[in-house]
């Protein structure tokens, strides 16, 4: 297997994430050349979630990735449940605000948990990613990272709500956090450390 070339289609537009996948299916499987393809790389059409959790709407992206690549596709949702806000915004994380940007998410946010105190800003990330081929789904996997929303944005790096999840396991926001930090206990790398043994399995 040393060498190998292998390539996927992250069933995705966000380049945040790819690179995330791309980083962590690199540490995992070390042996292999990595070739991550966006669906902007392939032109997909836009897919519309209209699943009711995380799972559901990773395996619609991923079996619609089918029906345009022989390649094997990985559809991948992922979002922030805050307890004080019944689990809101979950499924509709990217659409929180009425743009959907990533300043706009944060900033009402913020004033959803304005004046809650520390103890009850409790969060976490999810994350749940469905493997497809031309069979349909061959795996699936969820993971998740348990964390509080911090009062204000700390630190630049990564995306979403990164510079409020204050990552409990480390100490600091993922805004704050390095590549490494965040990928070493990310919701993400959880995901995909369930699916590490039927990768292994089909290179």
């Amino acid at each position: 297997m040393t060498g190998t070339n292998k390539a996927i289609v992250v069933v995705s537009r966000n380049q945040g994430k790819i690179r995330e996948f791309k980083r962590i299916f690199s540490d995992y499987v070390p042996d292999v050349n990595w070739r991550f393809l966006s669906a902007a790389d392939l032109e997909l059409p836009e897919i519309e979630e209209t699943g009711s959790t995380f799972a559901e709407n990773a395996r619609i992206k991923a079996l619609a990735g089918t029906r345009y690549s022989e390649l094997i596709c990985l559809g991948e949702d992922s979002g922030l449940e805050v307890d004080k806000l019944g689990g809101a915004p979950g499924v509709s994380s990217h659409r929180f605000s009425e743009t959907g940007l990533d300043d706009d998410n944060n900033k009402l946010l913020l004033e959803l948990l304005d004046g809650v105190p520390w103890e009850q800003r409790t969060c976490r990330y999810k994350c749940a990613i469905a493997l497809a081929d031309s069979r349909g789904i061959i795996a699936q996997s969820t993971g998740s990272v348990e964390g509080v929303i911090h009062s204000e944005l700390r630190g630049t790096n990564g995306f979403g709500y990164d510079p409020l999840f204050y990552a409990l396991e480390i100490g600091k926001t993922f805004g704050e956090a390095s590549d490494s930090e965040k990928d070493e206990i990310s919701h993400r790398r959880r995901a995909v450390q369930g699916l590490v043994p039927l990768i292994r399995r089909i290179l």
